[in-house]
């Protein structure tokens, strides 16, 4: 079999488009990710049970089925119950983001639980209230410590996303697909994909060793 390094050259720039939008959906969904997160992941430390009991379902939930069946939840179902089409990119969003924010809001609990309580003590002794002690006092030194978790989960949703394939959307594993049904040049193409994804997540990854170096808990 004889490597064609021309058919990559020529897919290379429908590629990059392709993994542009793959770093789209990923940081709108970590970003979105992050708030649900850090709400889920307080919520599983309120001490009303409701409350506490609600996140809990969210999380156990998410966690235990798999992001492709949430997908066709959002894509093929929600549409039947509303009666109107989602738009891939809303889905995609959507479900990459619910998805994330369950995996963050376990990372900010265990993160939140390895602040030691008497920092919580010493913020109310001040006068602070609990929302003032919580965003002032635990939060900024949990942060620090999931840094590293948040990181990993970034990395994660990169390559999850190219799930989002499924419904059409065209980031990069879809982009690839379509070159292959063109140019039928599957090795090359695939391995191409899968370098650019290992460019994206070495780069990530030292990001995030650079972030965890500045704000090392000393």
């Amino acid at each position: 079999m004889n490597f064609d390094f021309d058919v990559i050259a020529r897919s290379l720039p429908l590629l990059l488009a392709g993994a542009l939008v793959t770093v789209q959906i990923t940081a709108l969904s970590v970003g979105f990710g992050l708030l649900i997160g850090m709400f889920a992941g307080i919520a599983r430390l309120s001490s009303i049970k409701p409350v506490r009991v609600l996140a809990a379902v969210y999380v156990d939930f998410i966690r235990g089925t798999p992001l492709l069946v949430q997908i066709f939840l959002i894509y093929f179902a929600i549409p039947l119950v509303i009666g109107q089409r989602v738009d891939p990119f809303v889905a995609a969003i959507t479900a990459c983001s619910i998805n994330s924010g369950a995996y963050v809001a376990e990372i900010f609990r265990s993160g939140i639980q390895s602040i030691d309580k008497g920092q919580m003590e010493a913020g109310r002794s001040l006068g602070m209230s609990w929302v003032q002690t919580m965003r002032y006092i635990i939060m900024p030194q949990a942060f620090k410590r999931i840094i590293p978790p948040l990181g990993n989960e970034f990395i994660a949703m990169l390559k999850d996303s190219s799930l989002v394939s499924v419904i059409g959307f065209e980031e990069l594993t879809r982009r690839g697909q379509l070159v292959i049904a063109r140019t039928y040049a599957s090795f090359e193409i695939w391995l191409a994909v899968a370098f650019i994804y290992l460019l994206m997540t070495f780069t990530i990854s030292r990001a995030v060793d650079y972030l965890e170096r500045r704000y090392r808990i000393k």
